[in-house]
């Protein structure tokens, strides 16, 4: 079964997102070209097929825009990288919303106390913003750090959930 792409109209912009039927693959702000990039071989030989809309995954979108901000906890998840990133990732999504962690404190979390720059790295790597909440993390003392899609962005996110 092809995955599917589409696009969703959010107040950050426009998300682009890619699926293998109800497991979010990708979610970007920049380019579909980026999300395929960012697939395994395995996932990206499946093909391609676009789509208005993903079912469940479009849902709970809107509804964390509309204010439930832990609706995109429902979405599964499924991105290759390295066992330590794959420990980052999944110590992200337990961040609640409206809560924030430092980077020392993720990699903490993620197992290897010492690995904050790869903590860091996890986070730029990730291919599943949003979803996969790399925003929730800051610098150490709460000033926001880095987001690839620019600061902006990753505040209005935190304002959202009422995190700062």
């Amino acid at each position: 079964m092809a995955l599917q792409i589409s696009q969703y109209k959010s107040p950050i912009g426009v998300l682009n997102l890619i699926a293998d039927d109800q497991i979010l693959l990708g979610l970007n702000l920049s380019n579909v070209k980026a999300l395929k990039d960012g697939l395994s071989q395995e996932d990206y030989e499946k093909g391609f097929k676009e789509v208005s809309k993903i079912p469940v995954i479009t849902d709970l979108l809107g509804d964390y825009f509309a204010g439930d901000i832990d609706a995109i906890n429902g979405i599964s998840v499924r991105q290759p990288g390295a066992p330590f990133s794959q420990a980052a990732w999944k110590a992200m999504r337990k961040v609640k919303g409206g809560k924030v962690l430092s980077y020392a404190d993720l990699a903490d979390n993620a197992g290897s106390p010492a690995a904050v720059r790869a903590a860091g790295s996890a986070c730029a790597k990730n291919a599943i913003a949003l979803v996969v909440p790399c925003h929730r993390i800051v610098k150490t003392g709460g000033a926001l750090g880095n987001y690839a899609y620019g600061l902006s962005k990753k505040e209005w996110l935190l304002r959202h959930e009422n995190a700062l």
